[in-house]
């Protein structure tokens, strides 16, 4: 059995690897390493209430059960009672039930602990999903299953989904999955392996409005969708190109999140023969073509 869970961590890790940066991949591998003969995929994880535990004891037969957290934390045991088990991990758990076994009942005991759910520490879904919110995370799951948890993608749902990872240490990792990869490639690295406390977003597809003023050939509101990529140049394309005497000095007016106008100021000749960067329009810019007189 730990052979197997071991294994099993290893595949996870390998298909992290196109995700994670390098240095946070390589700490990773490196602890998937030191605890493959030790229990579950979730070595740093603190049990919870709630939780669901596999307890294996070769030399106690009634002890080789399941059993959940309690509220107040803790588990009952044949021969033993009451344990606390709020804040150990699998390891530590284990640890501890050998100590109280060979103190009282065996001379030697082979312990086991496997976290079977995860309730204390759920998976979040936010965004374009059926059924938005915390799921209750039994196993080990991928990707794809906490989406179909979640009731599956919505039809607004946006071409990226987010996997906001957190380590015990404080440190947080950001996955972006590609739709496309995930559902219609069927690619098996695009389904990583979520672990308890991941946050998973799919942001929406939302409508957004461009206005194009002045001298371009078709002013007014441009729609785009928020998946696209929306820059100047493709506003102006959308917008049918600029008249025989637009100005070659275009301005963006943009109200920024603390709600202060700004002006951009941008030379449209420099940007076509890319020798400047196009910039990234924002829902709600007006992009002014004044007229040249010269």
């Amino acid at each position: 059995m730990q052979v197997d869970r071991g294994s099993r961590r290893l595949n996870a890790m390998r298909c992290l690897s196109g995700y994670l940066p390098a240095a946070l991949f390589a700490v990773l591998l490196a602890v998937a390493f030191e605890v493959s003969g030790q229990g579950g995929l979730a070595p740093e994880y603190r049990i919870g209430p709630r939780d669901l535990l596999e307890i294996k004891v070769f030399e106690v037969a009634e002890l080789n059960i399941d059993r959940r957290v309690s509220d107040e934390g803790t588990i009952n045991l044949p021969l033993i009672g009451d344990v606390p088990v709020t804040g150990l991990t699998e390891a530590e758990l284990a640890d501890r039930l050998k100590a109280l076994l060979e103190s009282r009942y065996v001379q030697r005991a082979s312990v086991s602990v496997f976290i079977k759910e995860f309730r204390s520490r759920p998976i979040t879904v936010l965004g374009a999903v059926r059924q938005p919110g915390e799921l209750k995370f039994s196993g080990r799951w991928t990707l794809l299953e906490a989406i179909s948890a979640a009731g599956g993608l919505a039809d607004n749902r946006g071409d990226v989904i987010y996997v906001l990872r957190r380590a015990s240490n404080g440190l947080s990792d950001q996955i972006a999955v590609r739709v496309e990869d995930l559902i219609i490639n069927a690619d098996p690295d695009a389904n990583i392996p979520i672990f308890s406390n991941d946050v998973i977003n799919i942001p929406a597809r939302v409508d957004v409005t461009i206005f194009c003023l002045g001298a371009v050939r078709s002013p007014g509101a441009l729609n785009f969708l928020s998946t696209q990529r929306i820059t100047l140049l493709s506003a102006i394309a959308r917008a049918g190109g600029l008249t025989d005497r637009a100005s070659k000095k275009l301005t963006i007016k943009r109200r920024d999140r603390s709600g202060i106008d700004v002006e951009l100021v941008a030379d449209f000749k420099r940007i076509l023969a890319g020798k400047a960067p196009d910039i990234e329009l924002l829902d709600g810019d007006v992009v002014v073509v004044k007229e040249s007189f010269f």
